[in-house]
């Protein structure tokens, strides 16, 4: 979960939207199984997807 986040951030910093947007479905899902299994709360994977949204937002614009 934490590299995927990674790699997003990463893109974000290359200011590559495509691979940007392809990471961000990639850490998104990983949150969720993480969440789905536990090892998260449910509340904190939310609130981290949120932030992440929010950073491909305002790069997209």
């Amino acid at each position: 979960m934490r590299t995927s986040i990674k790699i997003f951030l990463k893109s974000l910093e290359n200011e590559d939207k495509e691979a940007a947007t392809n990471s961000y479905r990639e850490a998104v899902s990983k949150i969720d199984q993480s969440a789905r299994k536990g090892l998260e709360h449910r509340n904190k994977a939310a609130r981290l997807k949120s932030r992440l949204n929010a950073r491909l937002k305002a790069h997209a614009s």
